[in-house]
């Protein structure tokens, strides 16, 4: 955490930037209240970029509209039932709330919204201390009556209220209190861990889609490995993701395989590192893939004679597993299809290792990623959590030459778009068949020929097609060509 100081100092460059300097000069002149919060306040004291301008006002939201709407280029009122008022001022999105008491009910997804008459009534409804702090405008003066500061300092997540009463008002703060610790890095204080552990099955009233945006955020931060410990720790992801704490299951020290639960956890950790070595920007299906890639093994241990512990095609189990609790979580098609095509994938390098792959395997290889081939690589590279160093450099040297000899391959054949020598149009013309299932099966049939031999040219591609035809022609499903 930076010094207060310098941190007053990032507050006044904010307050005395063209949009909100307007905003609050447009407040003070209606005689209205007008106060920075939350999330700009905070990362003013972590030295951090606030993405967000937000604001909290005495007006009610008829009010700030009557405001805003000379000094903006557009405005909108999407929530207003919740005392929201979003504008665009300056060229930045702001958004102006009425102070809010609000209340929940024992079976209510959503609150009773109540406005509160002072920022300090604000304030303390709001779900962590160190976002419940406000920078009074055009004034600059900062209001902090939770000790969020303190807790900035101290690096600690704690309630304004008593958890038990925060939590339960809004139960999806408990996985916000988890994303915190991921995205800043501290400690969850003791009494809400305790709370959230009591408290868990209140999330039962909170809708997939506004879990699924939380548990996303979580597995984007920095590090959230000590966030989903968290959420297993405390019973959480029993209700939200069950595969993970299943995982534990796994732990036999019996038969000495490996705790697959802390085993995941690692592999997101090093999947996160590569993405950093790599210079990529976070990848939410390949960090759940990385979370969820042996979600099948539970359900596929087998003990076998002589203590030996096996997992048996626990990649196409476990995909299966994941499309379900992904769905059930609302995430996307796109997500869903990625996340299970991965988990499908991860075994399939480790077949390279016993024995030299043909240009064919290695082609199909890239083939089968299907546009995930770079988080292919990550993936399976980041599964390797062996302690024994010289499997572990055995392991990094074969991917390197897998990917060294898809490398040279992609050069020569444009390997990441492997198609047959002949589409379906000059199919149909060479065999002079309509539309079809035969020419369906003649593409695949060249495609094989690709994927075994590289490319063949049209002259030669013609050619085994025809030779092909001949032999098979008789037993393919054609469409007639007559009505």
């Amino acid at each position: 955490m930076d010094s207060a100081a310098a941190a007053l100092d990032r507050l006044g460059a904010i307050a005395a930037s063209a949009p909100v300097a307007r905003l609050a000069a447009a407040f003070e002149a209606a005689g209205a209240e007008l106060a920075l919060v939350g999330g700009p306040v905070r990362d003013a004291f972590l030295s951090r970029t606030a993405l967000d301008l937000d604001f909290t006002t005495d007006a009610d939201p008829d009010r700030i509209l009557q405001i805003v709407r000379p000094i903006a280029s557009a405005h909108w009122d999407v929530g207003r039932a919740f005392g929201t008022i979003g504008a665009r001022i300056a060229g930045e999105k702001v958004e102006i709330t009425t102070y809010r008491s609000d209340a929940y009910s024992t079976d209510s997804r959503k609150p009773e919204v109540r406005f509160g008459s002072t920022l300090e009534e604000d304030l303390v409804r709001r779900d962590f201390t160190v976002n419940a702090m406000a920078l009074r405008l055009p004034a600059r003066v900062l209001v902090d009556p939770t000790g969020g500061i303190a807790d900035l300092v101290a690096r600690r997540l704690r309630t304004p209220q008593a958890p038990e009463i925060s939590f339960s008002d809004d139960p999806l703060r408990m996985l916000r209190a988890a994303r915190f610790t991921a995205q800043l890095g501290f400690e969850l204080d003791g009494d809400a861990r305790r709370a959230m552990t009591e408290l868990a099955g209140r999330l039962d009233i909170v809708s997939a889609e506004r879990m699924r945006e939380e548990l996303a955020r979580l597995i984007l931060a920095p590090n959230p490995r000590p966030a989903l410990e968290l959420l297993v720790e405390t019973g959480i992801a029993d209700l939200i993701l069950p595969e993970l704490p299943a995982l534990r299951l796994t732990v036999d020290t019996e038969h000495r395989h490996k705790d697959v639960y802390q085993h995941s956890l690692t592999v997101l950790d090093q999947t996160i590192g590569l993405e950093e070595e790599r210079k990529r920007q976070p990848d939410l299906i390949l960090r759940v893939a990385a979370l969820l890639h042996d979600i099948g093994k539970p359900a596929t241990r087998r003990f076998e004679p002589g203590g030996t512990v096996t997992f048996h095609h626990h990649d196409a189990v476990g995909a299966k597993l994941a499309r379900k609790r992904l769905r059930a979580l609302r995430f996307d098609n796109d997500t869903i299809a990625g996340v299970a095509h991965l988990i499908e994938l991860h075994q399939r390098f480790f077949g390279y290792t016993e024995g030299v792959w043909t240009d064919s395997a290695v082609r199909r290889y890239v083939r089968d990623a299907d546009g995930f081939l770079e988080e292919l690589h990550i993936l399976t590279r980041a599964d390797v959590t062996t302690r024994n160093r010289r499997k572990a450099e055995r392991l990094a040297k074969a991917y390197d030459d897998l990917e060294a000899r898809i490398a040279v391959l992609a050069e020569q054949e444009e390997l990441a778009a492997v198609r047959p020598d002949l589409d379906g149009e000059q199919i149909m013309a060479i065999l002079g068949v309509p539309p079809g299932p035969a020419v369906g099966i003649a593409y695949r049939h060249l495609l094989e020929l690709r994927l075994d031999e590289g490319p063949l040219g049209q002259d030669e591609a013609t050619a085994r097609l025809l030779s092909w035809w001949e032999s098979a022609k008789d037993a393919l499903p054609q469409r007639r060509r007559d009505g």
